[in-house]
């Protein structure tokens, strides 16, 4: 399987504060369980990678997360506030805090990419001069600042995955959800997008969760790191570097893995080590 995830000394971000905690979250749709008792915490600057095939709950819990759906049981903590019985205008101000990426980008199609990234900084009522300051930043931040004027329409997949980025992180969240971001591009595309996720990680140390299909991309995430001095991702050579990157596997709505890329690659469970072969 992936022995390069050995490398890792562990996968927990040095600070212990917690910034999102599931605590025996349940939730079920006509009868059928789809989490079961679901308990895991991200830290402040980890960023955590959800695994599981498709059914096993991934996507719910960043619905959960983000307080668009509310669990049958169990708590949900996000930057210290228990969201559960929180009432919508509170969950509203506490988004402003999370960071979204949603996995078909998402963007709106009557608006140029300016006006797509700057759209929840205006609903912020943020003076145009430090809006337009900020969109600049960020899309060339994705490396995309000729876009501009550009509409949706006129972008490839991949260049629309990066404006959802740049839109999501201009407003420099704590907590960024990314569903499946390399979902439905080529493998060189979907190389680009993990290396700004790598990039976001390492430069802004944003915590993140982030569900994805693609084991490559949690294994690159896990093995990576972005050099200010090369101004690339480059390969951990040695145990010194911590990715703060972890793994969260879900099965049949359980988890069944939480853990660092080393203690990954060295499960002796059945069903785990079939999964990442």
């Amino acid at each position: 399987m992936t022995p390069e995830l050995d490398i890792i000394s562990n996968g927990h971000s040095a600070s212990k504060e917690v910034v999102l905690e599931f605590k025996d979250v349940e939730l079920g749709f006509d009868r059928h369980l789809v989490l079961r008792g679901v308990s895991f915490q991200l830290h402040r600057g980890e960023t955590k990678i959800l695994f599981g095939v498709a059914g096993s709950g991934k996507s719910v819990l960043l619905k959960l997360a983000l307080g668009l759906m509310k669990p049958d049981a169990g708590s949900i903590t996000v930057l210290g506030q228990e969201i559960t019985s929180m009432a919508e205008q509170d969950l509203f101000a506490l988004r402003r805090k999370i960071g979204m990426v949603f996995q078909e980008s998402a963007l709106f199609d009557s608006l140029n990419v300016e006006e797509n990234v700057a759209f929840r900084l205006m609903e912020e009522h943020v003076p145009l001069e430090e809006v337009r300051k900020r969109v600049v930043e960020a899309l060339r931040f994705v490396e995309l600042e000729h876009t501009l004027e550009k509409f949706p329409a006129e972008l490839s997949g991949g260049m629309r995955r990066r404006v959802a980025i740049a839109r999501a992180i201009i407003t420099h969240p704590e907590i960024i959800l990314y569903d499946s971001p390399t979902g439905g591009l080529d493998p060189i595309t979907s190389t680009t997008i993990v290396e700004l996720l790598v990039k976001q990680r390492d430069v802004y140390k944003t915590s993140a969760l982030m569900v994805t299909h693609r084991l490559q991309d949690g294994f690159t995430m896990a093995t990576h790191h972005f050099d200010k001095a090369k101004n690339q991702m480059v390969r951990v050579q040695n145990s010194e570097v911590n990715t703060n990157t972890s793994f969260l596997i879900l099965r049949d709505g359980k988890v069944i893995f939480d853990g660092s890329g080393r203690d990954l690659a060295g499960s002796t469970d059945e069903y785990i080590k079939e999964y990442i072969s």
